[in-house]
């Protein structure tokens, strides 16, 4: 998997350090001072969205190598307003339920090296995404959006939430060496090969959390990057703040007694081995 970072000159044939000529269409000019060479996919699950994806599509950049819609069953015409949005969005149905299951099922759908989370009702900024890029080709393997990194904010925080967001990100911090400014949140977007790394297997909300968490257990570069979340446009979320609250604690737990039952076997293994050498 490769990256660069060139300018995008408009008339300019671009070549490689050797001044050998490729292929124009091999780089993706996603601003006017860089281009890339990985293809960047987007996934978006939605269940009844129809409302709000104009405004979600009108923001994605026109680069972008797919998006992939996953639908989870809506009832409205969310399916047929996305083709008529971008015609080779690619549309997988969702078998099972809830957030996660969505997500994991739009990335096994992925055939982009960077892989972009984006929500359907109109909070994220598609404008934002190639700051997400840049930071990925710059060397980072997971690029984490934060409302409260400098830079970010959020129209769509009550004070008990953001209270909340703050206790469970300082708990993560404190248990697992992160220094993450937000943690419940879902623009984010990383490296393809960081999936084999971390290997997802929730199906709510606490998906973000789970992602989060092991992607600093996996030992992988992290960057955050500063978003602003808009206010959802249309409909009602299906976020609860206390059970899914609940749901992000006990995914903490659950990593945090992983984390200390790995480190006992391989405490148990290192005696062993020494006491093997010694006899």
């Amino acid at each position: 998997m490769s990256s660069v970072l060139r300018p995008a000159i408009s008339g300019e044939e671009p070549a490689i350090a050797n001044q050998q000529p490729i292929k124009a269409d091999v780089y993706r000019p996603i601003s006017s001072h860089l281009a890339i060479t990985p293809p960047v996919s987007v996934v978006i699950p939605a269940m009844n969205e129809a409302e709000n994806l104009p405004y979600v599509f009108k923001t994605l950049p026109d680069w972008i190598h797919e998006v992939v819609l996953v639908d989870g069953n809506s009832t409205d015409d969310t399916v047929q307003v996305a083709r008529d949005l971008w015609p080779g969005v690619k549309v997988v149905e969702q078998q099972g339920k809830g957030k996660g299951d969505a997500l994991i099922t739009g990335f096994e759908a992925c055939t982009g090296d960077i892989i972009v989370m984006v929500d359907a009702d109109g909070s994220a900024d598609g404008n934002e995404i190639v700051s997400y890029v840049s930071a990925l080709v710059s060397g980072a393997d997971f690029a984490k959006g934060s409302r409260f990194a400098n830079g970010g904010g959020t129209d769509d925080m009550t004070p008990i939430r953001k209270l909340g967001n703050w206790a469970l990100c300082t708990v993560v911090n404190k248990k697992f060496g992160a220094r993450y400014t937000d943690l419940c949140y879902g623009y984010n977007a990383f490296w393809r090969h960081c999936l084999d790394k971390i290997d997802l297997d929730c199906t709510g909300f606490e998906i973000e959390t789970l992602i989060n968490i092991r992607v600093v257990k996996a030992g992988l570069k992290v960057q955050e990057i500063p978003s602003h979340e808009y206010l959802r446009i249309h409909g009602a979320s299906n976020l609860r703040a206390v059970r899914d609250g609940l749901r992000v604690l006990r995914v903490i737990l659950k990593e945090r007694s992983n984390r200390r039952d790995l480190r006992s076997r391989s405490h148990s293994r290192i005696l062993s081995a020494s006491r093997g050498e010694a006899s």
